[in-house]
């Protein structure tokens, strides 16, 4: 299993997991991250920090720490 983190670009890939607790796995799920939603990997910053995916129709930036806990298949 792989974070979301070490994703392509390009690529499309779906939720298995969320890591984390408490305040922080609640912030992920408000922003509609949750298992079984399909994540498509835009972009990142030219330093790679935040990363840029489309999730249910919208585009979202992401810190690398975030993208971290957000385990994919």
């Amino acid at each position: 299993m792989k974070t979301l983190r070490e994703v392509k670009i390009g690529e499309t890939v779906k939720v298995v997991k969320l890591g984390g607790e408490g305040a922080l796995k609640r912030r992920i799920m408000d922003m509609g991250i949750t298992k079984g939603v399909e994540i498509f990997m835009r972009k990142t910053a030219p330093l790679g920090d935040p990363v840029e995916v489309t999730v249910r129709g919208y585009e979202l930036s992401l810190r690398k720490a975030d993208a971290e806990i957000i385990f994919v298949e």
